[in-house]
């Protein structure tokens, strides 16, 4: 094999990662913005609203919001929580909720995409409530 076709590969694929990571670090400039927008307009206040429903009912939850991030947590147990989190690892910027819970000395933890995946703007106050219920009911069955 010559030196030049060598060369010329290498560069090219040089080339190529030059301009993956580029777009890689717009779309995650992009979705950044997005879920920001997304955490005040709709997450924020849906954790809220049922952080102050659950002390209606005579559950203690509190929302904290951390820079990046909003999150229901027991007032009884600091290991029993759900937030919200936007995950840029992977190829697409996402919304991932996770939930942590412990019984005893054991601790639980789930995490999965909210909505179908797709861009953080399309997400709704449903897909958020869903998640937040859906994970929630362990927390309270006690």
């Amino acid at each position: 094999m010559e030196i030049s076709d060598v060369r010329k590969r290498v560069r090219e694929t040089l080339d190529r990662a030059k301009r993956t990571a580029s777009e890689r670090r717009t779309k995650t400039d992009e979705a950044a913005r997005e879920y920001q927008t997304f955490l005040d307009a709709i997450a924020i206040p849906v954790f809220r609203q049922i952080s102050t429903v659950l002390r209606a009912e005579g559950h203690q939850f509190s929302v904290f919001t951390p820079g990046g991030s909003v999150r229901l947590a027991s007032d009884r147990s600091g290991d029993d929580y759900i937030e919200l989190t936007l995950d840029t690892i992977g190829s697409e910027p996402r919304v991932i909720g996770h939930s942590k819970r412990s019984r005893g000395r054991r601790l639980n933890e789930s995490e999965m995409p909210l909505g179908s995946g797709g861009p953080v703007r399309d997400l709704t106050e449903e897909e958020v409530l869903a998640f937040v219920l859906r994970e929630l009911e362990p927390l309270v069955e006690r």
